[in-house]
């Protein structure tokens, strides 16, 4: 596959995936396939160790999923699609690394949380505002609460607000904060960490840690997530709310 809205790069063990979709990196549906495609490819590469997954420029991780592409028949097959990213992260087979400067917000943040480990910058800001929208963030709702706790969770997807990177590190959200201008050697040091041990055992150790954490649950819940998530676009708020962002006005609710 051709891919025009990431860049994949690959160098001594490290593979990174950037989003290259500026100026915030939104991903679209393209932007998705192209993601679950890599994932596929990187599983089955023995000379990819670790996986570090960032954004493009230094103004967002990824300010989440294409607003347009939620809209309509397109949606449930865009939603199906990234549910599919998170399923294909913890099959991946070795670490997964989120790098995080600026926002991850939305999908962005779903990343975030979808990968292994994350590191950000100081001015990383994290959320899922889904719910001023009118809808669900599925891969939130699966595996927030076990991550940051059931109240955390609540809060966040339910109030929809943002949190800093501080907030991420306190919570469990990420795993470490970093100065802006070390986040690139930070991750790399992190990332190196892992392709100084045993290939087979990080690969083998990471596979029962998800079974011990009861993989078939993360399976199933994100799989019925995602169902939901669909019906709550699907309703007359949902799309009202989307169509309110696009057109820069106050959504009318009319609980339906």
């Amino acid at each position: 596959m051709e891919f025009k809205n990431i860049i994949l790069e690959k160098k001594e063990g490290i593979t990174v995936l950037t989003l290259n979709r500026p100026p915030v990196n939104v991903v679209n549906y393209e932007a998705i396939m192209e993601i679950n495609f890599a994932l596929r490819e990187l599983k089955n590469d023995e000379a990819t160790g670790v996986l570090l997954l960032r954004g493009a420029g230094n103004k967002a991780f990824c300010a989440g999923v294409e607003i347009k592409d939620h809209i309509g028949d397109k949606m449930p097959m865009m939603m199906r699609e990234f549910g599919q990213i998170f399923s294909l992260l913890k099959n991946l087979g070795k670490p997964s690394i989120a790098v995080v400067n600026g926002a991850a917000l939305g999908g962005g943040c779903e990343l975030v949380a979808g990968c292994d480990m994350a590191i950000a910058s100081e001015k990383a800001k994290f959320g899922q505002p889904e719910i001023v929208l009118g809808g669900l963030a599925p891969a939130a709702a699966a595996l927030f609460p076990g991550m940051i706790g059931e109240k955390k969770a609540f809060e966040m997807i339910l109030l929809g607000e943002s949190i800093s990177a501080v907030e991420a590190e306190r919570i469990g959200l990420i795993n470490k904060v970093v100065p802006e201008a070390e986040l690139d050697k930070a991750a790399e040091e992190l990332a190196r960490k892992f392709l100084d041990k045993s290939g087979l055992s990080v690969k083998l150790v990471r596979e029962i840690f998800y079974q011990c954490a009861d993989i078939a649950t993360f399976e199933n819940a994100i799989h019925q997530a995602t169902e939901l998530g669909i019906q709550t676009w699907e309703t007359a708020d949902g799309q009202e709310g989307l169509k309110a962002f696009l057109e820069k006005r106050k959504p009318v609710w009319k609980n339906k």
